[in-house]
């Protein structure tokens, strides 16, 4: 009985023991969220001061800038000194904003914001005590769907669609060694299921894609994001085979073909009937060129009416040229090794050319190919351990993808789950 009463009481106090101790997490968690919105995200309250926004110039030194704000130079070069590791005041950029706060009374600049991009900002503290400080503006992610059919341009379409055009440039990504940018077709159709960032409401980025399928003429070209860990591709069609390819689809960023391959071309200076067994793509000149494949350099300089010119060595079979550089990347000489998608140079009008341009050629065993129309080898397959894994993240996707495409407009106006 004793024992039964003397348990009774233990199991009473432990309750009121944890009862307490819960309500002091509580009270603790209450506090730590009243002091946490007391603290404002730039370090003080912005509606205490006087605003007023502006750029930075070109030629602006830091000194300059601050003393433009009201700021001594005296006190502007003490502050640049105290930046030390958390911002380095000669990386300022033109045409980025610097917004000054006030004293509403005296007039005296108390602080300062410069904006490094959209989400990163450095605050300077200019008044009394001198101080540095940097800030991140938080940052959301969305589920997006995307469903673009050509009809004009892709990037006409995909604006039309309300999809953000920063998503050709994933899309290129994904499928820069299966899909021919340059050649896309009427009713070619893309789908995606992507994440994407945005800061303030402002889109800064595509995320990730995590499925996406072309489609022309009744088939459908499936990629399916599926990372092994091995820090290699991520990127695998249904069967498991590598979106990458040995070479590239084309040389450069997505721009226009001005000549293709031929072998009765009017040439446009000299008027003269020959062979034209490149393809040439127009893009602003300084545009970057970079190699489609892994290889090495086996000759680099002037090659009469093709100007600066650079050719690389893929294999025993394939050699690659790039003519009419106006410019070599830094680096390339012979002998050098290059990596697929390295800058190897920069689109030019050097030789006999009408304006800036890429002629582009492809040799397999010493014979000119057409480019656009080559078969390039397979990268390695995912491995096939997790070939299974890859079949069921593929069902999900397609799955939810036909599910999308069902809804129509409005799946791309909305969030994806």
């Amino acid at each position: 009985m004793r024992y039964s009463t003397a348990l009774t009481i233990l199991i009473l106090s432990l309750s009121l023991l944890l009862i307490a101790s819960c309500r002091n997490r509580e009270h603790n968690q209450e506090e730590a969220q009243i002091i946490n919105d007391s603290i404002p995200p730039l370090g003080f309250w912005e509606e205490d001061y006087h605003i007023a926004e502006g750029k930075v110039k070109n030629g602006d030194t830091f000194s300059g800038l601050m003393g433009r704000l009201g700021m001594e130079t005296s006190r502007a070069i003490a502050l640049a000194n105290a930046c030390d590791s958390c911002f380095d005041v000669r990386k300022l950029r033109a045409g980025n904003s610097i917004k000054a706060y006030s004293d509403t009374v005296s007039g005296r600049l108390e602080y300062a914001v410069y904006s490094v991009d959209k989400t990163h900002q450095v605050i300077f503290s200019c008044g009394d005590s001198l101080g540095v400080w940097t800030y991140t503006k938080p940052i959301e992610t969305h589920r997006k769907y995307a469903d673009v059919t050509i009809s004009s341009s892709l990037w006409n379409d995909m604006s039309a669609s309300g999809s953000s055009p920063l998503l050709i440039l994933s899309l290129s990504d994904v499928y820069a060694w299966t899909v021919d940018f340059f050649g896309l077709q009427k009713n070619d159709r893309f789908r995606v299921i992507y994440q994407e960032k945005s800061c303030e409401g402002a889109l800064i980025g595509i995320d990730t894609i995590y499925f996406a399928a072309f489609s022309r003429d009744g088939k459908d070209l499936y990629a399916i994001m599926y990372d092994q860990g091995d820090g290699g591709n991520i990127y695998w069609d249904e069967k498991g085979g590598s979106m990458r390819r040995a070479f590239l689809k084309a040389p450069l960023e997505f721009k226009r073909i001005s000549s293709g391959f031929s072998y009765k071309r009017k040439h446009p200076v000299t008027g003269q009937i020959k062979p034209h067994t490149a393809v040439d793509y127009a893009a602003p000149t300084g545009t970057p060129v970079v190699s489609i494949g892994d290889g090495t350099v086996i000759s680099v300089g002037w090659a009469g009416g093709g100007g600066n010119t650079v050719k690389i060595r893929h294999n025993s079979e394939y050699v690659t040229s790039y003519m009419h550089l106006s410019k070599y990347a830094s680096g390339i000489k012979n002998g050098v090794r290059v990596s697929q998608g390295q800058v190897i140079g920069y689109v030019g009008a050097t030789g006999t050319a009408t304006g800036p341009h890429l002629d582009f050629r492809v040799y397999k065993n010493g014979t000119a190919i057409n480019p656009l129309t080559m078969d390039s080898p397979s990268a390695e397959p995912i491995q096939e351990e997790n070939l299974v894994a890859l079949d069921s993240v593929f069902v999900i996707y397609k799955a939810e993808l036909d599910s999308l495409t069902a809804l129509g407009d409005n799946a791309q106006s909305n969030d994806v789950l």
